[in-house]
C-alpha cells in the first residue's frame, strides 16, 4: 500500500499544483497498482487467455495441416499437460527464433525456431518456457506490466495529453510486453533447470537441453543469447550438462 500511495503522490507532483487532474482516472490507476500487487493465480490465467488470444489474432498462425503445424504436432505428441496445466500449441509463422508459454496452458512456437532447431532442442525450449510460467516469472512480468500501465494512466490523468495517450495501452501491447519480458540471469538458469526436469519427466532426450543452448551460441554468439540480460548460452549449456549428469 505504501508503494501505491507513493505512485499516486508522484503522479500528482508531476502534474503540478496548478494543473487540473481527473480524480476518477487517478483512482482507476490506483486500482491497477493495487491489482498489480495482488494478482491472483486466477487473474493471471484470465490475463494469459486474453493475451494469447490477442497474440493469435496479431500473428499468422500456421494451419494444423501445414508443414509447421504437423511438425509441432509430432514434437509434442502425447504432451497434453504439464504439472496440472492443460497445454495448447500453435505455430506462429515468422522468421523470429522464439517461443513463449502462458499460465492458461498457451504454448506458441515460432516457425523461425523450428527452422533452426531439431525436435529434441525444440522440446527443451518448450520446457524452458513452461518453466518461466511454473516458477512464477511470467506472473511477476504481468505485475510489472500492470504497474507500468497504472503509472502511465496516473500520469495521463494529470491532464497531459501525451501521457494520457500513453496510458491507454491496449491488450495487444500488454501481451507483447509479457511475451518480450526480459528475465534475469537467475530466472533463466532456473528455467533451464526446469526444462531439463521437463525432458526427464516426459522421457524426452535430455541432450536436447545443452544442444539447444549451443545452437543459440552458434546463432547469436556466446557473449549473450537473444537478450542481453541472459547468461551466455555456452555457459548455460555447461551448467545443464552438470544437471543431467547428477
Amino acid at each position: 500500500m505504501k508503494k501505491l500511495h507513493l505512485a499516486l503522490v508522484l503522479a500528482l507532483s508531476l502534474s503540478g499544483a496548478a494543473q487540473a487532474f481527473d480524480l476518477n482516472g487517478m483512482l482507476s490507476s490506483g486500482s491497477d497498482l493495487l491489482k498489480a500487487a495482488t494478482l491472483s493465480d486466477a487473474d493471471v490465467k484470465n490475463l494469459a487467455a486474453e493475451s494469447s488470444a490477442a497474440m493469435d489474432k496479431k500473428n499468422k498462425v500456421a494451419a494444423a495441416s501445414s508443414t509447421y503445424g504437423k511438425r509441432l504436432a509430432k514434437i509434442v505428441k502425447g504432451l497434453d499437460s504439464e504439472d496440472g496445466t492443460k497445454l495448447n500449441f500453435k505455430v506462429y509463422q515468422t522468421k523470429e527464433v522464439n517461443a513463449f508459454a502462458m499460465a492458461d496452458g498457451t504454448v506458441r512456437v515460432y516457425s523461425g525456431l523450428l527452422d533452426k532447431m531439431d525436435d529434441d532442442q525444440v522440446r527443451f525450449v518448450i520446457g524452458h518456457e513452461i518453466g518461466h510460467v511454473k516458477l512464477g516469472h511470467v506472473k511477476k512480468a504481468m505485475q510489472l506490466a500492470y504497474s507500468a500501465s497504472a503509472a502511465r494512466k496516473a500520469a495521463g490523468s494529470s491532464g497531459n495529453s501525451t501521457a494520457a495517450a500513453l496510458s491507454e495501452s491496449d491488450l495487444g501491447n500488454f501481451a507483447e510486453a509479457i511475451v518480450n519480458a526480459q528475465f534475469s540471469q537467475s530466472q533463466e538458469s532456473d528455467a533451464d533447470a526446469y526444462g531439463v526436469g521437463f525432458l526427464k519427466r516426459h522421457n524426452y532426450n535430455v541432450q536436447g537441453a545443452p544442444s539447444a543452448l549451443r545452437k543459440l551460441a552458434e546463432l547469436y554468439g556466446n557473449d549473450s543469447s537473444m537478450l542481453a540480460s541472459h547468461p551466455a548460452p555456452g555457459e548455460r549449456a555447461t551448467k545443464v550438462e552438470k544437471l543431467i549428469a547428477n
